[in-house]
């Protein structure tokens, strides 16, 4: 079976795309770097991959809100070709800064099935950028390859990540109707707003999100940079202790079960 080729784009400011790279190639993806210039002059090059990803950073410097530049360019160039290429079985994936984009490109929570901003990643509570280790547990949701029950060790690296709906009732919509698939926890694996388990001060500890047909996934905290077993901030203790270290980091999950999910797709 071929490997599913990833997109991995690359923008003014997107400063991840060498280790979202290295981890798709490491699933067994096919990844290629395809900046948002080339794209945007052909389109219809996003018919010959199976994975897009869209990178954490500070694209276009985040000088108006994180991610705003590079989702309006989106929007403009490719528009209605992403929710198409979604349709047809192609998985999506916004780390960070990227999770910013796809949230207000409209491709998150896209419950409504058209590029509309639903939600909005807004400034944590703290009002300042928090770069911490965060315990995050998998839900049942609508994402078609991220398995529910897992609890993970990510960094968190972010100044505006706090999710907020235009109101509660759609807040818990996003929890209730399974859009909500990863949430911050604490010490005892319960879901927090409080800091520092909840970086950011996401009611109802939302830290990553699914779109309706779940084949868009997007998260604050990085996968990215805990996808290796030394990344792992006890993996001296670790190899001290158990003489060996497991294959993968805790975000390595991610880009396995995707490239699993593409190549089921054929």
């Amino acid at each position: 079976m071929s490997s599913p080729r990833a997109l991995i784009l690359r923008a003014p400011g997107i400063n991840c795309e060498r280790e979202t790279h290295h981890a798709f190639a490491r699933a067994g993806a096919a990844p290629e770097y395809v900046h948002v210039g080339q794209l945007l002059a052909d389109p219809g090059q996003l018919d010959r991959f199976s994975i897009l990803a869209v990178p954490g950073g500070f694209a276009y410097g985040d000088d108006i809100s994180s991610g705003r530049v590079l989702a309006q360019e989106l929007r403009a160039g490719l528009g209605e070709r992403l929710l198409q290429f979604v349709d047809r079985g192609g998985l999506a994936l916004g780390i960070c800064n990227g999770f910013q984009v796809l949230v207000r490109l409209g491709l998150l929570p896209c419950t409504r099935h058209k590029l509309d901003e639903e939600v909005t990643l807004t400034h944590n509570l703290s009002n300042h950028y928090e770069c911490r280790w965060v315990t995050l547990r998998t839900q049942k949701s609508r994402c078609v390859f991220l398995p529910e029950g897992l609890t993970l060790r990510w960094p968190a690296a972010h100044g505006e990540g706090r999710l907020m709906a235009k109101d509660k009732a759609m807040q818990q919509t996003l929890v209730d109707e399974g859009y909500a698939a990863l949430l911050y926890v604490d010490a005892a694996g319960r879901p927090t707003e409080h800091y520092p388990d909840n970086p950011n001060g996401s009611p109802l500890a939302i830290a990553g999100l699914t779109n309706t047909s779940g084949r868009v996934l997007g998260m604050m905290p990085h996968p990215d940079r805990s996808y290796l077993p030394t990344h792992m901030p006890q993996w001296r203790r670790t190899l001290l202790e158990q003489g060996a270290l497991p294959e993968d980091g805790d975000g390595m999950v991610v880009f396995r079960e995707m490239v699993k999910a593409a190549k089921a797709e054929g």
